[in-house]
């Protein structure tokens, strides 16, 4: 039987189903339930760690965090690793971004991220819908941090993902971050590479976790992961990369902790 020292979990359409912006009661008390097993939880996300931070405050100096796709990660409030895009390849994808038609750009920082000034639709969806700290500024150029991950947002929906790839994918990496969402980091940088800094840091092999996911920008991490697992709602093009399929994560982690199999085998 495997031996279970991590449990990674995806946020929006995995443990956050139907665009749920926040977590349940039930959620706290299975991560309590785990940590009392000496089986550490990781919220592996594309959002802003102070988003992350929010959604679990009843634990939150309890649990790892993998922020912004890989590109920042986190423990007890110590930075383990944040990846940096060349600053070349940020302002040539926010000219973009900002040039295309109904899209907007979002630049995630360290503890704030950054829009441009001049939408409040999207402020006000980014502030009390999302709940991220946010700070509008005339020029995304002229951000005094280091940019990492760069998010391009069509609020009717993803339109043409192929053209962004075509144009950026030699030399930034470009996933789907949702339906609305284009996540892009560093070359080379997705959950994956956070995730194994992690398990570097904490002498964890990767057969003994276990990840939860929904989407493309979980696609190299689910590859990772000893066991990976998807919910029923995902995205079809990712479940060659998962081995169960379960209704939600808090069904799975109930099974976890029962010592069952956490879902349903995929044929």
């Amino acid at each position: 039987m495997q031996k279970i020292r991590l449990i990674a979990s995806d946020l929006d359409g995995t443990l956050l189903l139907n665009g749920a912006q926040d977590l349940k009661p039930e959620d706290f008390t299975l991560i309590r339930e785990l940590k009392a097993r000496n089986i550490l939880f990781l919220a592996a996300s594309g959002r802003e760690y102070s988003n992350l931070q929010r959604l679990f405050a009843p634990v939150k100096d309890d649990i790892l965090y993998l922020c912004q796709n890989g590109c920042l990660t986190v423990y007890h409030d110590h930075i383990l690793s944040r990846e940096i895009m060349k600053a070349e390849d940020a302002h040539a994808l926010i000219s973009a971004g900002e040039n295309a038609k109904d899209t907007e750009v979002l630049v995630s920082g360290l503890h704030t991220c950054y829009i441009r000034k001049g939408n409040p639709s999207f402020y006000h969806h980014m502030t009390d819908i999302v709940h991220n700290h946010v700070t509008p500024v005339d020029d995304l150029h002229a951000v005094s941090e280091p940019y990492s991950k760069i998010s391009l947002f069509e609020s009717e929906g993803i339109k043409d993902l192929a053209f962004w790839k075509e144009k950026f994918s030699s030399s930034i990496t470009v996933q789907l971050g949702g339906t609305r969402w284009i996540d892009c980091a560093p070359k080379g940088v997705n959950k994956a590479t956070g995730f194994q800094n992690i398990l570097e840091h904490l002498s964890i092999p990767s057969s003994d976790t276990i990840m939860f996911g929904d989407n493309e920008n979980d696609r190299e991490i689910l590859l990772s992961a000893g066991t990976a697992i998807a919910v029923k709602t995902a995205n079809p093009a990712i479940l060659p990369c998962c081995s169960l399929i379960t209704d939600t994560v808090e069904d799975a982690l109930h099974l976890i902790l029962q010592g069952k199999t956490a879902g349903k085998e995929i044929n």
